[in-house]
């Protein structure tokens, strides 16, 4: 396999690659030998050495009997590199206190990444503490307020064909309900995720225009019991000003590097 630019893709590489996203989406379920060998159709005698070389660098991690294998903790030190050095990110922060301390209510940021939006910073309401943090995970990007504000940024002809993954009963599963969806987000100039990707919960997405297409959103995610008329058009007019102020102190900062 070649990449674009014409030069070969290194299968030992991929191979690595493949198996640290393998055992990432897995999360806190660890996986044996044979499971991974299997799922990336490798030998079992391959996959053991690589196991192995990972584990020396601190990439994987296993357990006393040597028999289950995780994400190790370098994956963490990487990722947490990657925010600390992102410039967009550096921007919006202070701009994520600001909405959630004026609304009271958990804030996200998040990017898009191929079909899904990966959540890269949260401030989480005082009121509905989750147990575990959303940062480094994925939402496919039609599921949530923050692919969905992404999406309607794009043309109706990217999107895959269908059917889509369903979060809750809720979640648009088909193109043609997606895309009457997006066609009222762009009237709207937000997106709502009613329950859709958690139930009980209704999300609201802006997607930051300092890149075009955008490739960044913020969302305030609120309980469905607290959602009243007036919360949400206070929720809407904060996150519009929030944008904008985003925006702006972006253009300011100028020197965004523009990674492809």
């Amino acid at each position: 396999m070649s990449e674009p630019g014409g030069v070969r893709e290194v299968k030992s590489a991929a191979r690595t690659v493949e198996l640290l996203e393998l055992l990432a989406e897995r999360g806190d379920r660890p996986a044996r030998l044979q499971e991974l060998a299997d799922e990336l159709g490798v030998p079992r005698s391959s996959m053991y050495a690589l196991l192995q070389t990972l584990i020396t660098h601190g990439w994987v991690r296993t357990d006393s009997t040597g028999s289950l294998y995780g994400i190790g903790i370098h994956a963490l030190l990487t990722g947490t590199s990657y925010l600390d050095s992102d410039p967009r990110v550096r921007t919006v922060r202070p701009y994520l206190d600001e909405a959630s301390q004026a609304l009271g209510e958990t804030i996200h940021l998040g990017r898009l990444d191929g079909r899904d939006v990966a959540y890269l910073a949260t401030r989480e309401s005082h009121e509905y503490l989750r147990t575990i943090s959303r940062v480094g995970r994925r939402l496919p990007a039609h599921v949530g307020a923050l692919g969905k504000a992404l999406l309607a940024e794009r043309n109706d002809a990217e999107l895959p064909p269908g059917p889509y993954e369903a979060a809750t009963p809720n979640t648009h599963t088909t193109r043609e309900s997606l895309t009457a969806d997006l066609a009222a987000i762009r009237a709207r100039g937000y997106s709502v995720d009613r329950e859709e990707g958690v139930l009980g919960i209704v999300g609201f997405g802006f997607a930051l225009r300092y890149d075009n297409p955008p490739l960044d959103a913020i969302s305030c995610s609120v309980p469905v019991v607290r959602l009243t008329p007036e919360h949400e058009g206070e929720i809407v007019s904060v996150m519009r000003e929030v944008r904008a102020k985003i925006e702006t102190a972006a253009r300011a900062a100028g020197g965004a590097v523009h990674w492809r």
